[in-house]
């Protein structure tokens, strides 16, 4: 990447949006340039070419998607298939109309057939059903690959994907009814020490297993990627070990403080049983994650709880 060329980050207000943006300006990248979702519905075709006529982007980061835990996806099949498909079919469309040198899009870990081998490797993209809750969302980011794939092939076009694992930090959501689980935990935990509690109910049996990365070891992930990788397909990030929730219920009790009781609502969905990124491919090309789990979790917590 140039570092005077124009970068465009879609979904810069995101935790993965915002992890990129802070790593390129930390990078010395001074041309970036950025719609919020009410100046640019991606979702809008004539719009998202209007932008890419007047902005002329020579790199993308696609980070724009409607995200949301199990409860949201469940509850939200059509939204999530039909906004993300949407964004991403507009966006590398106008990429590839507009010369972009080059564009990332980022994917999940979802995106695996719910019983795959574990740890999930590349290729066993599309080797067996999907998990039932999150299938529309699932579906969109498996065509958002097959479409860089697409352009690349057909076009030329150098457009990469990368799926991450679970996701925390800065700029998380803690809405409990559409977050993901770690940053449900912390809010419960929190709400609960600060209400005095007696008990905290955490959603499933607790037996899942489950892999997080901090959204800054992403961002420092996807802007080596940009330097290094050139392929077809896409690039697993992770750390490549993971944790059971009820482990991690008991670490997030910890870090917060809270004294009180932990029950498990066993009449609620656990999800896929264990989502276990295979990293090797991404260590073979020379990164590594950099921040452990108990580490990151302590400093998103005290930036988001106790700074306030």
């Amino acid at each position: 990447m140039n570092k005077n060329g124009k970068v465009y980050v879609a979904g810069h207000k995101g935790m993965v949006g915002s992890a990129i943006t802070r790593k390129l300006q930390a990078e010395g990248f001074t041309n970036l340039v950025f719609r919020t979702s009410t100046e640019l519905d991606l979702r809008n075709q004539q719009a998202v070419e209007q932008f890419f006529v007047a902005e002329k982007p020579d790199y993308v980061f696609l980070a724009a998607a409607k995200v949301g835990g199990i409860l949201a996806n469940n509850q939200y099949k059509a939204d999530f298939l039909y906004d993300n498909l949407m964004i991403q079919n507009n966006v590398i469309h106008q990429a590839y109309k507009h010369g972009v040198k080059k564009l990332m899009f980022l994917g999940s870990s979802c995106i695996y057939p719910q019983m795959a081998p574990q740890p999930l490797k590349e290729e066993y993209l599309l080797t067996g059903l999907l998990e039932p809750t999150n299938e529309p969302y699932a579906i969109a980011k498996i065509a958002g690959i097959k479409m860089c794939d697409a352009y690349r092939f057909q076009y030329g076009c150098n457009f990469i994907s990368v799926m991450p694992t679970n996701l925390y930090g800065p700029n998380d959501n803690y809405d409990l009814n559409n977050s993901h689980v770690l940053p449900a935990l912390l809010r419960k935990f929190h709400d609960a020490k600060e209400q005095g509690a007696p008990n905290v109910t955490v959603w499933g049996s607790g037996k899942p297993l489950r892999e997080f990365l901090h959204a800054n070891d992403l961002a420092d992930a996807c802007y080596y990627l940009m330097q290094h990788c050139n392929e077809a397909g896409f690039v697993n990030i992770g750390v490549g070990e993971d944790i059971s929730i009820a482990d991690l219920a008991l670490m997030i009790k910890d870090i917060v403080g809270y004294k009180g009781e932990l029950v498990w609502d066993t009449t609620k969905p656990d999800g896929t049983p264990r989502k276990l990124m295979d990293v090797s491919k991404l260590h073979g090309m020379g990164w590594k994650a950099k921040i452990g789990l108990r580490q990151g979790i302590e400093a998103v917590y005290k930036e988001k709880f106790l700074n306030n």
